[in-house]
């Protein structure tokens, strides 16, 4: 009975939570008994929900890979990666508190020109959002060594002849050489103060104006999906509170690529 509430209904009501806009387990325990006990007759308590959904972190990330494999893109030959803060705590008291302090530390948010406390979500995706690849990973680790180590992981997802549209911040020369040699190339904005070896040609001038689509989609998730109160306070339930958001995602432009919306990260049809 545990397993297969854990592998059927657990993802089911994770995605529901999200895009229902109740990022309080309590409360949406107390909405999901109300509104929804003729899909889901049986729902555990908040303790029994919590474990679960922390239990639940590799089937959503299978479940994020399986709908990726299976929505087409618009592009197929353009990826965009880049790196989001996940904040974990305010106070230095509740840092130093926190279950996460051997994974979690403090960084710079250069777009929002703030220090947190927390982990950095790293995202490869599709044009319209779709979840390739993520993990997440310290702050004070080196973006371009991160990507790199996810991208080693999982190679097999890069094809050969696909282009990265990426920020400023993946500039260097062993990363780009990395990328070479899995037969991607790099595009990116120049490095201020940097002169670049050559000038972009007339398509990247076009992909660099495109650069801003990855900040949609992490606007999204904070916006959209609650990503900033995910409420985790250890490292399995921090994992598997960031893959629901982008599980939640993933199952809305898959659906929507198979309607055929024009708009395939639209969430106005998921949200009340």
């Amino acid at each position: 009975m545990e397993t297969w509430w854990t592998l059927t209904w657990t993802p089911c009501l994770a995605v529901a939570q999200v895009l229902l806009n109740r990022p309080s387990e309590a409360a949406w325990l107390r909405y999901a008994r109300k509104h929804l006990s003729g899909m889901f007759p049986y729902l555990p308590q908040q303790s029994g929900w919590n474990k679960r959904l922390r239990a639940a972190g590799p089937l959503i990330t299978r479940l994020i890979r399986a709908l990726a494999t299976v929505t087409p893109t618009s592009v197929d030959q353009l990826r965009l990666i880049d790196s989001t803060p996940v904040e974990c705590a305010r106070s230095r008291p509740t840092a130093k508190r926190s279950n996460l302090a051997g994974e979690a530390g403090y960084g710079y948010c250069a777009s929002h020109s703030r220090y947190f406390w927390g982990m950095r979500l790293y995202l490869v995706a599709t044009v319209e959002g779709m979840p390739i690849m993520w993990c997440l990973a310290n702050p004070k680790l080196d973006e371009r060594e991160v990507m790199t180590a996810l991208l080693e992981v999982d190679h097999h997802l890069v094809t050969a002849g696909q282009v990265i549209l990426a920020d400023k911040g993946f500039a260097g020369q062993t990363f780009e050489q990395f990328l070479d040699d899995l037969g991607v190339h790099l595009v990116r904005p120049a490095r201020a103060g940097v002169k670049r070896d050559r000038e972009p040609t007339p398509v990247e001038r076009r992909l660099l104006r495109l650069r801003q689509w990855i900040e949609a989609i992490f606007d999204t998730l904070k916006g959209q999906l609650s990503l900033e109160q995910h409420g985790a306070r250890q490292t399995d339930g921090l994992y598997a509170r960031v893959g629901q958001r982008l599980l939640a995602m993933a199952a809305a432009i898959w659906h929507n690529t198979h309607i055929g919306a024009p708009r395939k990260r639209s969430l106005i049809a998921y949200d009340h």
